[in-house]
């Protein structure tokens, strides 16, 4: 194989521990202020439980556990989230704060059907 034919598939593992932890981060600052924000999301409120669903699919993604669903979910989750929140502010996401939101849908979207790359715990041999 050349050298980006066998390199492929590891580095999709790469992006998918990448955008894992990321995602994983946007549900702790909700959640438990780390990294520290200003704001909390109200117990049970939509945000909160967007917070728990970014902690949980974040995790999941990131070791390459249930991936296909999780990133279903996930990329779902940041459909809503841009519709709800940051269309209404604007028509273009770079203006209206829902770039992050866009292409995390669309990079958990792709996970859903390229999988977690080879150093995924969906791949281990137990």
């Amino acid at each position: 194989m050349t050298f980006p034919s066998w390199i492929a598939p590891r580095v999709l593992s790469v992006t998918r521990l990448v955008a894992g932890l990321l995602f994983l981060q946007h549900g702790t600052q909700k959640l438990i202020g780390i990294p520290a924000t200003d704001h909390a999301p109200a117990f049970l409120s939509l945000f909160w439980v967007g917070g728990v669903i970014e902690i949980v699919t974040g995790v999941l993604i990131a070791i390459g556990l249930f991936t296909r669903p999780a990133a279903f979910v996930a990329s779902g989750m940041m459909a809503v989230a841009y519709w709800m929140v940051h269309a209404p502010r604007g028509f273009f996401p770079a203006t209206n704060g829902g770039d992050a939101a866009v292409l995390f849908c669309f990079l958990f979207l792709y996970l859903v059907f390229a999988g977690p790359g080879p150093w995924s715990a969906d791949q281990r041999k137990f």
